[in-house]
Parts: C-alpha cells; sequence; structure tokens
C-alpha cells in the first residue's frame, strides 16, 4: 500500500516494499554528464561522489523533518544528498526522521509555534490539508529559476510543469508550495507470463472483454483488497475524471447543495460502469472480507489476472513473493485505465511528492538552494536506483517494471490530474470519510446502484455542507 496513512493505513517499508521509486554521481568539479542516465546499483549510487552545489547559501543551518525512517531507500538517497550538500556547501542539516505520521503527529500541531522545521516533504494532497490549509507554508517558485548543478539548467528545465503546477500545489495567493522529487502513478497490472497474447484495452469494453476471457478460462479477473478506502474509490474517480475532467470531482464535492453529482451526467455513466464490474463477479472470492495485503498477495500467487493500484505494486508483491520462497517471479506489465464511450478526458494520474518550505522558516535560502541541488541528476537518480521509484525527471531512467507508467506520466498529450482528483486530501480529508468513501464501498459492493449512488452523494454532500455551517 502506498506510504500515506492519511488515505488508510500507514505502510511501514517503502521503496523496496511500497513506492515508486542511477550511472554514479558525478566528481565534485561538476554534475553528471548530458545522457548519464543510467541505472547503477544502489551500492554504487551511495559510494558515488558528490556534484557541486551551483548555490552556495550564506546561511549554513538548515532544519528538515522528513517523511521518511533513515534505513528506508528514500532515507537512503536523501542521506546521501544530505551529506554531499554539507560536503559542498558547508551546510549542517539537522535532520529528524519522522515517517508517514509527521504531518499530522508532529508539524501541524506546531505551525503555531517557532518550532517548526525549515524543509519538510510528504505528498502533495496532503500538504494542501494539513499545511498548506492553515496557512503553515510559503512559496517555493523561486526555486524553479534557480540552477540544479548542471551547466545552465535550472529546476525548471529538468521538471515538467505537469508535475507540479496543479491546483493542488497552490496556496490561497496561487504560489507553488512543493517542489516535486518524486512520482507515483497507479496502473491496472498483470503478469505477463500468465496472460499470453495480450493487447492493452482502449476502451472500458475491451477492458471488460478481458476480465470476461479471465473468467472464462477459471480465474477471477481482478484482486481487490476491499479493505481499502481509497483503493475502493479507485475505480469510480479514475472513470469520473475521464467524463468530468481535471477538477471535476473536487467541484461537485464543494457543490454545498449536492446536485452536481446529478446536473452533470458523466458521474452517472462513470458509476454504471462500476456497477458493472461490481456486479459481474469480476473480484476475487472474498474480496470485500479480507485484510490487506491478502488479496493483492492472492494476485501475486496468481489466482487473479489482474489488479488495479499503484506503482508500488511490483516491489510489494516481489518482496512479498521472496519472503514465501519458491522462487516465482512476476513478469510485471501494466496498462492505463482505459477511456469510457462517450469520455472526451485522456487523464493520467499522478501524486507528487516534494519538497515545502514551512511559513516561519528560519533558513528559508539555504532550504531552496537544497531543493535545487537535490534535483541534479546524481543526487536525483538515487530514486529510481536504490527506492525503485519514478523521480520528478523524465531524463532519468527506471527500472523495468515502471516504464509503462512513466511512459503515462511523461506523456504532455495527456490530462495531467493528482489521485482521486486531490478529493481525499480536500476540505481536511472529513469529507471522503464522512461521505464519498461510505457511498463508494457500498457502490463497489454491489450494494447500490449507479442512479442510487448519485442519489446519495447528492443527498449526503448537501448533509455533509449543512453541518459544517
Amino acid at each position: 500500500m502506498r506510504p500515506f496513512p492519511a488515505r488508510t493505513v500507514a505502510a511501514v517499508a517503502c521503496g523496496a516494499t511500497l513506492t515508486l521509486v542511477l550511472s554514479a554521481c558525478g566528481g565534485a568539479s561538476g554534475g553528471a554528464d548530458a545522457g548519464d542516465t543510467a541505472l547503477p546499483g544502489a551500492d554504487q549510487y551511495l559510494a558515488s561522489a558528490c556534484p557541486q552545489s551551483a548555490v552556495q547559501p550564506t546561511d549554513k543551518q538548515l532544519t528538515y523533518w522528513s517523511m521518511w525512517t533513515a534505513d528506508e531507500p528514500q532515507g537512503k538517497v536523501l542521506k546521501h544528498a544530505i551529506d554531499c550538500f554539507g560536503k559542498q556547501t558547508g551546510v549542517k542539516v539537522d535532520v529528524q526522521w519522522l515517517g508517514r505520521k509527521f504531518l499530522t503527529q508532529n508539524l501541524a500541531p506546531a505551525l503555531n509555534t517557532d518550532t517548526v522545521p525549515d524543509l519538510f516533504d510528504q505528498d502533495v494532497s496532503q500538504v494542501k490539508a494539513a499545511v498548506v490549509t492553515p496557512g503553515g507554508t510559503q512559496g517555493v517558485d523561486e526555486v524553479l529559476g534557480m540552477k540544479v548543478g548542471e551547466g545552465d539548467k535550472t529546476v525548471k528545465d529538468v521538471v515538467p510543469a505537469t508535475f507540479y503546477d496543479t491546483p493542488q500545489n497552490k496556496d490561497a495567493a496561487g504560489h507553488l508550495v512543493q517542489i516535486p522529487y518524486e512520482l507515483i502513478g497507479n496502473a491496472w497490472w498483470y503478469d505477463k507470463s500468465q496472460v499470453p497474447g495480450f493487447t492493452a484495452p482502449k476502451t472500458t469494453d475491451e477492458l471488460f472483454a478481458l476480465f470476461d476471457k479471465a473468467k472464462s478460462a477459471g480465474k477471477a479477473a481482478v484482486s481487490q483488497d476491499g479493505d481499502i478506502n481509497f483503493y475502493n474509490a479507485y475505480y469510480f474517480t479514475q472513470l469520473a475524471q475521464r467524463f468530468v475532467g481535471p477538477g471535476g470531482l473536487i467541484k461537485a464535492a464543494s457543490d454545498k447543495s449536492g446536485q452536481s453529482w446529478k446536473s452533470d451526467p458523466g458521474f452517472l455513466k462513470a458509476a454504471q460502469i462500476v456497477e458493472k464490474l461490481a456486479k459481474g463477479h469480476y473480484f476475487v472470492d472474498g474480496w470485500d472480507a479480507s485484510k490487506f495485503p491478502q488479496i493483492q498477495q492472492r494476485w501475486a500467487d496468481g489466482e487473479a489476472s489482474y489488479l488495479f493500484v499503484g506503482s508500488w505494486a511490483p516491489s510489494e508483491t516481489r518482496e512479498y513473493l521472496a519472503k514465501q520462497g519458491g522462487g516465482k517471479k512476476i513478469d510485471y506489465g501494466s496498462f492505463q485505465f482505459p477511456m469510457p464511450a462517450g469520455a472526451t478526458h485522456d487523464v493520467v494520474e499522478q501524486l507528487p511528492i516534494g519538497f515545502s518550505l514551512t511559513a516561519k522558516a528560519k533558513h528559508p535560502e539555504t532550504a531552496k538552494a537544497f531543493m535545487a541541488y537535490f534535483l541534479n541528476s546524481a543526487i536525483l537518480k538515487g530514486i529510481p536506483a536504490v527506492a525503485d521509484n519514478i523521480s520528478s525527471r523524465p531524463d532519468l531512467d527506471v527500472p523495468a517494471d515502471l516504464k509503462e507508467v512513466k511512459a503515462a506520466l511523461d506523456n504532455t498529450a495527456k490530462e495531467h490530474n493528482i489521485f482521486m482528483d486531490g478529493l481525499d486530501g480536500a476540505f481536511g480529508g472529513k469529507f471522503v470519510d464522512s461521505v464519498f468513501y461510505p457511498v463508494d464501498n457500498d457502490l463497489l459492493k454491489g450494494k447500490l446502484s449507479a442512479e442510487q449512488f448519485v442519489d446519495q452523494l447528492a443527498a449526503k454532500t448537501a448533509d455533509y455542507w449543512k453541518s459544517q455551517t
């Protein structure tokens, strides 16, 4: 499961077990050579030389609260970067490795005090809900123009705007609140060795044809861990975005009358497809009475043909199989959710993880310099090389398992949007917990028809907003 407890459960081991995550670093006399994007081994990366910092901050102190733990793959990459930054600039970085829950347990409670870090990191949706909304951040727009240590290349030159220029990554004044260094995507996963003659579906009709083929062969079509609310929500939100476009879900949830869920026909059309999935007996037996990660593990064991989750799927299931022993391996393949008939928005979902700056930061310029330094290719390639994840730089390679996801994320022709349109982080996370998740779970479990689902969303949204006044 992805490493963000606000979505439900804390995932304790990212990188090698959960998150998405290259040639040795450049020498101290410069950054990585152009085109030096091949993946090194993890040990090779961690022992590599440090690139120069393009910015030499005059302030030699920096405090950083991290969402990672020191022994996680991302933590190891960040420690390497911190050590290198210190060697190249003389800056002493005071880092606290606090783990996933630190936004709510450590940072948010400290916002009204002077005991806050300069720098922190987390996924953009959680940052928006927990820190930006109460005014706890300051803009990081200036970082886009800072050099990363590779000639004249700036952050803006190496990180596409589609990864940071989103409504969820802006404060009330329109300033950017995060500079991303890692991207999570999602996809339908399958084992290439178990699905001969596979062709990626281009429509939802073709997707259901794949499911029917799996059933006819005596195998469950889809594994689904039904105790994870946001996993269950992926189906409707993915489909709805293709009808209503980025921002459509948030707009409907913000409508205090609740009637947007009914007035835009795209929501009903999306719900009808989910109803077909729910009532077609496509899920593996017991999916709605299990505890994560049992059903995902059953997919890894070959009991079902397909699995829709984030790009952490290969690392999680590979770790599970390794612990099981027996030498079973999966030849991972993936594809994006196909377009439903009549849909007009070719959406690809992403969840950026990146650095943010607190409003009360005592060393803001040093923190910005570190952000830019971390995006040097010699440093950032540790995200795919050590943590098996996708970095925010399209020019850096990824492990083979993630190439199809990366291609979708890098595709500028697609409409980029945050997971679930950012609905899970909106309104402090209260709306999804009290309104959306319960109704969506009932739809996916076949307890509601599409029409009943839309009607209940409309009514419960109106009730929610009445209770907030």
